[in-house]
């Protein structure tokens, strides 16, 4: 269900969802519900794999059981993709909290290059050394290019908030890259 933080950027809704999809699926239409959440499962199971990493299925999962539940309250269809990216981030920074992070075994399968899998394992570890709250500024600013304000919105922090925390998010990030042996880094 979800893919890792390097793979695609899911920096808007994959997909066009019509209003009249979305009014169907309000509706209660099963047909037009399960294809609406189907058709969200991978940008959300993207944006929580990228915050909550090791937990992001279960975040995804979260994520649309709200979506579904909450759908009705949705009143403009083209906010969906920001609705549901808003409700992403925040269930991964709550479900990343609250579970111990591991690396766990990376899809080899997808890697043709041992550098690059060692940059993916590098980038995965760096990652997991910061806080929830630092990765979901992080990925929010760097894969989804949101400006702080929007971010801050999403997050429902203060902008001078998301400023501080992506700046320590940042140079957390820079330090605890060097401190990988540069040995194991493409060149």
């Amino acid at each position: 269900m979800t893919e890792r933080i390097n793979n695609a950027r899911p920096r808007r809704l994959p997909i066009d969802i019509s209003a009249d999809m979305l009014h169907r699926a309000q509706r209660g239409e099963v047909l037009a519900l399960h294809e609406l959440l189907q058709q969200l499962e991978p940008y959300v199971g993207r944006i929580c794999g990228s915050i909550a990493l090791d937990e992001g299925e279960d975040a995804a999962q979260e994520t649309l059981l709200i979506i579904f539940k909450n759908l009705e309250t949705l009143h403009e269809p083209k906010a969906l993709a920001s609705w549901a990216r808003t409700i992403a981030t925040r269930e991964s920074i709550r479900i990343a909290r609250r579970i111990p992070l591991a690396i766990d075994q990376l899809d080899i399968a997808d890697v043709s290059d041992v550098h690059e899998l060692d940059l993916r394992i590098d980038v995965r570890r760096t990652l997991e050394r910061l806080s929830p709250e630092h990765r979901a500024v992080l990925v929010l600013s760097s894969f989804e290019d949101m400006a702080e304000a929007r971010i801050a919105e999403h997050l429902d922090v203060s902008p001078g908030t998301v400023k501080s925390r992506l700046s320590r998010a940042r140079n957390r990030f820079r330090e605890e890259w060097r401190s990988w042996p540069t040995s194991r880094r493409p060149a």
